[in-house]
């Protein structure tokens, strides 16, 4: 199928961007990497007036460490993450993540921030934005803010953005030697979306959990921080026992490619692995 008619606009700087999308209308789209925009409009589930291709606008192609921040611009594709962007855990988990990401031609053409704004219960990098409490900086003619990842998701393609809003940069905060991470995903065949996943950073003094953090995604309408997960690692329990609660805790979709128990029991498993892949050397 082909998408249906609409305007096409290539702006090529973010203040005229922002003018256009002040401009009467809430159902036009912005195009960054198009990998999952362009599938929805030839299907004709999405029809959008207007499509504003950001691609020309150099100042949001960015991928930059300031102080203890990642500042990643919102034309910075998959691909920037193959190999570690920075030193140390931010790094090593983003590059494990990127290779979780659809397949190599997709990673090639989608974007950071494109995923951010998709929100996709199954996007890796939206779970990774949770994991480490990130931030999104969204800007329009009425200014800029920024939303803290706690506050953006809202449910399954829903978010805290608004209609005249444009997603700059997202900010990742740049951990230090004494953290771990580790990721765990599963899906069906390499590239298709995620049944579950779980991503970990954990900071720790020899073989002591000092804070934990504890993402789940893939399973509910949006990732979420598992406190109870992260509580029990933190008091001294085990792997086993922090995974165990992570299952327990969530509220599994079903669909045709997994039932609720189903993704429960894939929760206890993503989670105990992305756990181990963190610490290793620790008996679980």
């Amino acid at each position: 199928m082909k998408p249906a008619a609409f305007e096409y606009h290539a702006p090529r700087t973010v203040k005229a961007l922002l003018e256009l999308l002040a401009a009467p209308g809430e159902d036009n789209k912005i195009l960054a990497g198009g990998q999952s925009l362009v599938p929805v409009m030839n299907f004709r589930l999405a029809r959008p007036a207007k499509l504003f291709d950001i691609n020309g606008i150099a100042e949001l192609d960015f991928l930059r460490r300031e102080g203890q921040q990642l500042r990643i611009g919102a034309l910075t594709r998959h691909a920037a993450f193959h190999r570690p962007v920075v030193e140390g855990p931010t790094g090593t988990l983003l590059a494990e993540v990127a290779r979780h990401i659809a397949h190599y031609p997709i990673r090639q053409r989608g974007t950071f921030a494109g995923s951010v704004a998709h929100a996709d219960p199954a996007s890796e990098w939206c779970l990774v934005l949770v994991t480490l409490d990130g931030d999104i900086c969204a800007k329009s003619t009425s200014g800029e803010r920024v939303i803290h990842a706690a506050d953006y998701f809202h449910g399954t393609f829903a978010t805290a953005l608004r209609p005249h809003e444009l997603i700059t940069e997202i900010r990742l905060p740049v951990l230090d030697a004494s953290w771990r991470t580790g990721f765990y995903e599963f899906s069906r065949r390499v590239g298709d979306f995620a049944l579950a996943m779980t991503a970990v950073a954990l900071r720790c003094d020899g073989a002591k959990i000092k804070d934990a953090r504890v993402g789940i995604g893939g399973v509910e309408d949006r990732p979420f921080r598992c406190g109870e997960a992260e509580s029990i690692l933190t008091r001294g329990g085990s792997f086993a026992e922090a995974a165990e609660a992570a299952s327990k805790t969530v509220k599994p979709m079903e669909d045709l490619h997994a039932d609720a128990p189903y993704r429960r029991d894939l929760v206890r498993a993503t989670a105990r692995r992305a756990m181990e892949r963190a610490m290793p050397h620790v008996v679980s």
